[in-house]
């Protein structure tokens, strides 16, 4: 009897719908082996600047952290532990603090002496530990970045935070818990590819009619197929190749994107669980900070929006810029993951920030 034959044909249905979920949720899961293969043959019929990166291989001095929950969360620090400004980086959905590559590799050698650096894996993502179902909110990420602060930041240190798509929203659920922090310890704030909210009708990428259908089902779906490791294993590494070219189309828009750093984001994706993938789908959903704005809106801030991302989409990010009053840097041939699409620009933002707060009388900069 065939492997296919042995598994029962609802699964298999539910395997396909969950697989278009995941693969377009998570920027790319699918199967068709070879595809990979060819779609990185032709593109490196031109240079590849980016082959010889160390994607993944940059390491800081681990900083032990415990979640409110007691859940560890790994977090990496760079720089003298007693500087006056640190630079926090929050990471997106489905990636995690390597995300940040290009702006780890640069902005030392740009800012100077005096800047801490840190980086953070969130929670069931990357290296954190695995968090319960029931604590994979935005409230939730926004706790953890309190407890990140309180053991990276010195005491009488700013900060600047720098959050991606998901990692922006953790930093608005930060300034809705803590309202407090934002004026005195935190001075600025860098956002790229993210949304205050609104995002009922998300398609990830999908159109909006097969979004639609799938959205119901589609948390319920993955978490039984996360029970099934053995199944969904074999499912997504027989869907590395494929993988790769959704990947390309769905979090990429510049047609001269290094096919190694959409090689390393479809890694990333691939690297987080399908339960956490669904667990943490209805919180993006349902995510509303609005509200937030308002503390946000006390401090500088840089607004990073893409025109052609196909998950948090340009209008949002806009929203965002216009209510904090901020600066608004958009990339028309852009897609979803910008620190790594676009790295200087967003490098750039960071640098500019930076150096507005660093020049400010402490007072001046809420």
């Amino acid at each position: 009897m065939s492997e296919r034959a042995r598994v029962p044909s609802s699964r298999r249905r539910k395997a396909g719908i969950a697989g278009a979920v995941a693969g377009a949720g998570a920027a790319g899961i699918g199967a068709a082996v070879g595809l990979r293969r060819l779609a990185v043959g032709r593109m490196r019929l031109r240079p590849d600047p980016d082959a010889a990166e160390a994607f993944g291989a940059r390491r800081g001095t681990p900083v032990p952290v415990l979640a409110s929950d007691g859940l560890p969360l790994h977090v990496e620090a760079d720089g003298p532990d007693d500087a006056p400004l640190t630079i926090v980086f929050c990471h997106g959905y489905c990636l995690n603090l390597h995300t940040w590559h290009y702006q780890r590799r640069d902005l030392p050698g740009q800012l100077g002496d005096g800047v801490r650096y840190v980086y953070w894996d969130q929670r069931s993502h990357g290296r954190s530990g695995r968090g319960d179902p029931a604590s994979a909110t935005i409230d939730q990420t926004g706790a953890d970045l309190a407890a990140v602060l309180a053991a990276t930041v010195p005491a009488d240190g700013r900060v600047l935070l720098v959050g991606h798509s998901m990692g922006g929203m953790t930093i608005m659920a930060l300034a809705a818990a803590r309202p407090e922090l934002f004026g005195e310890r935190v001075v600025g704030t860098v956002l790229v590819n993210t949304s205050a909210g609104d995002l009922s009708e998300m398609t990830l990428g999908l159109p909006l009619v097969l979004a639609k259908l799938i959205r119901p089902i589609a948390p319920g779906t993955l978490r039984g197929l996360g029970r099934r490791a053995d199944l969904v294993d074999r499912v997504r590494g027989a869907g590395a190749d494929l993988a790769f070219v959704v990947t390309r189309r769905m979090a990429f828009a510049d047609r001269y994107v290094s096919p190694s750093v959409v090689d390393f984001t479809e890694q990333m994706i691939r690297a987080t669980p399908i339960d956490v993938i669904a667990e943490f789908y209805p919180t993006l959903v349902g995510h509303d900070k609005a509200d937030a704005l308002a503390v946000l809106a006390r401090v500088p801030s840089i607004v990073l929006v893409a025109g052609r991302d196909r998950f948090t989409p340009p209008e949002h990010g806009r929203a965002v810029a216009a209510a904090l009053g901020g600066e608004l840097v958009e990339i028309a041939d852009a897609g979803h993951v910008l620190p790594l699409e676009h790295p200087g620009a967003v490098t750039g933002a960071v640098r500019r920030l930076a150096g507005r707060v660093r020049s400010e009388p402490r007072e001046q900069s809420a």
